[in-house]
Order: C-alpha cells, then sequence, then structure tokens
C-alpha cells in the first residue's frame, strides 16, 4: 500500500538553495519509483528570531510506502546528513528543517508526531508552495489549501526566480 505525503523543506544555512536540492535528491529514495512533484522555491522572512537569514522554502508530495513514524526517521536522518543542528533555540538558523505536513489524510497525534503539522494552517511558507502543487488539497479538519492560504499574510515571501 503507499500513500501521497507531503513535505515541506526549508533552509536559511550554508547555501540554502543547495541544501534544498540535496533533501530533495535524498527524498527520491523513499518516493515510489523516485517521482515527486515539487514547487517553486520561495524566500521567506524567518518566523521568531528575525536576526537571522531568510529561508529558502520549498514542498514536495510524493507517494511512499514508509509508515508515518518510518518517514518521520528517514526525514531526521537527511536532516543529520546535512549537518542540522537541534538546539534550544525554537525558530532559529539551521541548514535543513524537513516537516512531515500530510500523510495521506489521516490525522494522528503522539508525543512524536502529528499529522497534520500542526501549525500548517497559518503558514504562509507552507501554504504557499503546497498551493503551486496542490491547491485544492484538503487538509483534514481544516480546509483547502487554496482557502487556508486566501487567509494569510503574503507580505514576506517572494517567488524565488532562478537565474538563467
Amino acid at each position: 500500500m503507499s500513500v501521497l505525503v507531503y513535505i515541506g523543506l526549508g533552509s536559511n544555512l550554508n547555501d540554502p538553495q543547495q541544501q534544498i536540492e540535496s533533501a530533495l535528491l535524498a527524498l527520491q529514495a523513499v518516493a515510489i519509483d523516485s517521482t515527486m512533484t515539487v514547487s517553486a522555491r520561495y524566500i521567506t522572512q524567518p518566523v521568531g528570531p528575525q536576526d537571522q537569514p531568510d529561508f529558502v522554502n520549498a514542498v514536495a508530495g510524493f507517494h511512499t510506502h514508509l509508515s508515518a513514524d518510518e518517514l518521520l526517521d528517514r526525514l531526521f536522518e537527511i536532516e543529520d546528513a546535512q549537518q542540522r543542528q537541534r538546539g534550544a533555540e525554537q525558530w532559529g538558523p539551521r541548514t535543513l528543517d524537513l516537516d512531515l505536513l500530510l500523510y495521506g489524510d489521516e490525522m494522528t497525534s503522539t508525543d512524536r508526531l502529528q499529522i497534520p503539522h500542526p501549525r500548517i494552517h497559518e503558514r504562509a511558507f507552507v501554504l504557499q508552495p503546497l498551493s503551486d502543487i496542490a491547491p485544492e488539497l484538503q487538509i483534514p479538519g481544516q480546509g483547502t489549501v487554496s482557502g487556508l492560504l486566501a487567509s494569510c499574510d503574503l507580505s514576506g515571501i517572494r517567488k524565488q526566480v532562478k537565474d538563467v
């Protein structure tokens, strides 16, 4: 059995664009047939402490055979491989942040994992890229991505323009 999952990606240290690209390559290993749908990249202002660089954010969607807990373990492994430092500072700078946003239409709340991601409905830096790939996706218990995005402040988000 496979399930459609959505992963939020963010980075603001050590060449954030390359951190995102490396993470996407690593995520292909857990995607069935290495097939993923990936949003545009967005430059976003940090949540929390403002004395840090802007983030590059994206969202990837793919089917996987992994359980939610197995997928979470794999996300932590990818973060660790990219020198993610977990410290006491919440919302601080990081080389890579991978969030399991959605796992099918599952709703789960354990000490380790909350699905859907507990703040997905209020985070423009997640909803904007998610809207690129699944605007009418239903967030369990919240509404559609496009509906939730309509009530978000988008002033701190800009689409990244790739160099030609």
